[in-house]
């Protein structure tokens, strides 16, 4: 049996590498979807599908890709996600047609599947077991800044270099730094059994028909969830100008996002020790329709960006420990991998199936409904309760 890593050297570690991944696949779009389609003689709408369909490919693969974790610890499906995103993005830079675009966002949508957050909670909790709750606040914690570090850089790398360079220089990144980094810092095996700590946690012994029941709410928290994420990252720009700010003011209100997910994981990694997290995800998921509303009463369109920032960044780490906290350690990797089937594709089809009702409802009407899916998606977690650990 191998002695498990040190926690903040793997949350580190598979920090910085998801600061890189997301920078470098989920934020590439925003950057070369409008070269992208100048290039091909097609509309931005079609050039982004595919970044769409990379994530169903991503979500329908979650469920192996649990079950590889749970089995092998991690390391090799990282290692495997990081040589298949920089497979992805030669393909991309490569491409000729439109064809040829989409079949290079398939292997990126398995290799997102085997290197985003998924893949990186679900290894972390076989590495670490019940103590892998700071690992996964510190991989969110770093990860936030991939926004802010992929935005600028891969704007200013296009500029300079144009789409094809920009992304061999990201598939460059992902063998010369990320796979480096992950066959250095993830143990080769995991631990036999899930790794103990000084107090048991509620819930690691948990009853059949209570587990699937907390498995069911779940997974229906957090598709609704990402259904409404997927909307807001392409509609924000448009439902902030829609609620009278200037394009000018409603870029700055989107760009509070990533500082106010990042502020949430602050405290959640300052105060979480206090509070367990299925009260930290209740108060995390009270936010989003209490943000949403507040433009209603009046408030500036800012509150809601915040707001909405502040959730997103305190759920984002409950993707990881709650199901620890109410399932278990053992199998936990599976656990990870069926959540996540649902909730990519929810965030996957969202844009498509809600961009008709920006342009036939009026604001209001967007927002109240927003609101009323977001509270109810937040009344999820309120039957969820932790079992006591059997004696």
């Amino acid at each position: 049996m191998s002695a498990p890593p040190a926690p903040r050297r793997l949350a580190a570690v598979l920090g910085i590498v998801q600061v890189l991944a997301w920078a470098t696949t989920y934020y590439l779009p925003a950057i070369i979807a409008g070269p992208v389609a100048h290039s091909f003689g097609q509309s931005r709408t079609v050039v982004l599908g595919a970044f769409s369909w990379a994530l169903v490919v991503s979500g329908l693969i979650s469920p192996l890709v649990g079950r590889w974790i749970d089995r092998s610890g991690g390391r090799v499906v990282l290692a495997t996600g990081a040589l298949l995103q920089a497979a992805g993005l030669v393909a991309l830079a490569a491409s000729p047609s439109l064809a040829a675009w989409y079949a290079a966002w398939t292997v990126l949508g398995v290799g997102m599947a085997l290197g985003l957050y998924d893949a990186a909670f679900a290894t972390a909790g076989r590495q670490l077991g019940e103590a892998a709750r700071p690992a996964i606040i510190g991989i969110t914690l770093l990860g936030g800044f991939a926004s802010t570090v992929g935005w600028p850089i891969g704007t200013m790398l296009f500029a300079q270099l144009g789409w094809r360079r920009t992304a061999l220089i990201y598939a460059a990144i992902h063998l010369l730094v990320n796979l480096p980094l992950i066959l250095a810092s993830v143990p080769r095996r995991a631990p036999m059994h899930p790794v103990p700590v000084a107090a048991p946690l509620p819930g690691v012994a948990v009853p059949p028909d209570a587990r699937r029941w907390n498995f069911r709410l779940l997974a229906g928290f957090f598709t609704i969830r990402g259904f409404l994420a997927g909307m807001v990252t392409v509609q924000a720009l448009v439902l902030l100008q829609a609620l009278g700010l200037s394009r000018g003011e409603a870029v700055f209100a989107a760009a509070l996002i990533g500082p106010a997910q990042v502020g949430a994981r602050l405290l959640e990694w300052a105060f979480g020790r206090f509070l367990n997290p299925l009260l930290t995800s209740r108060l995390g998921a009270a936010l989003m329709p209490l943000g949403i509303l507040a433009p209603l009463a009046g408030a500036p369109g800012l509150v809601l960006t915040l707001a909405y920032g502040a959730s997103n960044g305190v759920l984002t780490i409950s993707r990881g420990t709650l199901p620890l906290y109410l399932l278990g350690p053992r199998g936990y990797a599976v656990v990870i991998g069926r959540l996540a089937m649902p909730v990519m594709l929810a965030t996957a089809l969202a844009p498509t199936l809600t961009a008709p009702l920006f342009v036939h409802l009026p604001v209001g009407w967007i927002l109240a409904g927003t609101a009323a899916v977001s509270a109810a998606a937040a009344l999820c977690l309120w039957p969820l309760r932790a079992q006591p650990t059997a004696a």
